[in-house]
């Protein structure tokens, strides 16, 4: 039977989670939830979340791992509070370290906090394997977005992370800290050398131009039709192109609240004397 693939998109910062379930065993994983955050009212909320938990209760399954596909810089993920309703090991590449170790620097969170992933339940290398019931989930590194980006790949779908988007929207920036354009263009173009109907599942998508949102698309539709990348793109064009947008570009509205609690795994900071945890906002520090 086919792996069931459920999706749930996010209006607020137009991210895609999903639960994938094996139809025999009814094991199932989550990929890229997303902790509710009003900016605003500094106030994080589980609605999302909340939405997930029931998609899996609803199917009766039992989740073995929380997967992200990189620190993400525009949501909170919600994987220590899934966690906490659903079990699962929480898991990210084994190059987090080095996002935790630009961002403690960055924040200032001084020599006891852990640059070595140890935030996480489980770190995953390229090329590891992970059980899912009758199925495996393959782990690929494809940095370049962050230096520790992955992508799972489950039979003929591979959950691409903030690599490449729909067609019509391109690629992913790249000027994130030890962010590298060269280095995102090998991770697309060894994503899209698997077969032409290999489905990929997308974190994001934007709608432009109005168009309806849409995050699935093919390994043959990239290649034709990818406005940043496609198979005509060669890598210094690419490199050229991809560094001069992402010059022009604003920071994402919650990369600073957000990647506070995604390099702690989804734990947010420890609250203080009064009982409040606070987050930092390092003046001109990006």
């Amino acid at each position: 039977m086919p792996l069931d693939i459920k999706s749930q998109f996010d209006p607020a910062t137009k991210t895609v989670s999903y639960v994938l379930i094996d139809p025999e065993t009814r094991q199932a994983a989550i990929i890229d939830s997303v902790l509710d955050f009003d900016a605003k009212a500094g106030r994080t909320s589980t609605v999302s979340a909340e939405k997930l938990i029931e998609t899996v209760q609803s199917a009766g399954a039992t989740v073995d791992y929380i997967l992200d596909t990189h620190v993400h810089a525009d949501h909170m993920t919600a994987a220590q509070f899934l966690k906490s309703e659903l079990g699962g090991a929480v898991c990210i590449g084994n190059q987090v370290g080095k996002v935790q170790k630009t961002f403690a620097d960055i924040f200032n969170l001084g020599p006891d906090f852990p640059t070595d992933g140890s935030h996480f339940d489980r770190l995953l290398a390229d090329g590891e394997k992970l059980s899912l019931g009758e199925y495996e989930i393959e782990v690929l590194s494809v940095p370049g977005h962050t230096p520790a980006c992955s992508a799972y790949k489950v039979g003929d779908a591979i959950f691409t992370g903030d690599t490449i988007f729909m067609p019509d929207f391109g690629s992913a920036r790249c000027d994130f800290p030890n962010g590298d354009a060269r280095t995102l263009y090998k991770s697309v173009r060894r994503l899209l050398s698997y077969p032409d109907n290999t489905r990929l599942f997308l974190c994001h998508d934007y709608g432009p131009g109005g168009r309806d949102f849409i995050w699935e698309t093919t390994v043959a539709q990239q290649n034709a039709e990818n406005i940043h990348i496609n198979a005509t793109v060669d890598e210094e064009a690419f490199v050229k192109f991809r560094t001069e947008r992402d010059a022009t570009l604003n920071a994402p509205d919650l990369i600073l609240p957000s990647v506070q609690v995604n390099i702690r795994a989804g734990h947010l900071p420890e609250p203080e004397a009064n009982g409040i945890a606070y987050l930092k906002i390092p003046l001109n520090g990006l």
